[in-house]
């Protein structure tokens, strides 16, 4: 991330801060994936409706990801400008643990859940975000495969 997007996005997420809470990793990352074979349907499909006059990609919105010591933060990105649009949610990091990394040609992703819970959130990290993916996944515990 660029210093002006980092700026903006460190002045949204300080006055949620608690006392003597830190910012350890500021990233963008998507929190949907699509996939190749669905993206070629779509394309495909709204080709072939159109004529020929158009195809359609989806693509995943952008988010802000700052992680502190004690939570994650989760802001909508405008993908425009170098700003925050707004908070969209708060994690407490006590207790979260993580999928292994999956490594694709693009980008590269993981899920972090409660211990225990079988919901997640997957985090998909671009291909130039593998130094933050790394930290965070330094700090966040592996989940026991073993259950």
């Amino acid at each position: 991330m660029n210093g002006k997007r980092r700026r903006r996005f460190l002045a949204a997420v300080d006055p949620m801060l608690e006392s003597g809470e830190q910012v350890e990793v500021a990233t963008i990352v998507n929190l949907s994936s699509v996939t190749v074979r669905r993206t070629a349907a779509l394309a495909a499909a709204s080709a072939i409706l159109s004529g020929g006059g158009m195809a359609v990609v989806p693509a995943p919105t952008p988010m802000y990801l700052a992680m502190t010591d004690r939570r994650i933060f989760i802001f909508r990105a405008n993908p425009t400008f170098a700003r925050p649009e707004e908070h969209l949610m708060t994690i407490p990091r006590a207790g979260l643990v993580r999928s292994e990394i999956r490594e694709r040609i693009l980008n590269s992703s993981f899920v972090i859940s409660s211990a225990g819970s079988e919901q997640g959130l997957k985090i998909i990290f671009p291909l130039v975000g593998r130094k933050e993916r790394n930290e965070i996944a330094a700090a966040l515990p592996l989940a026991d495969q073993r259950a």
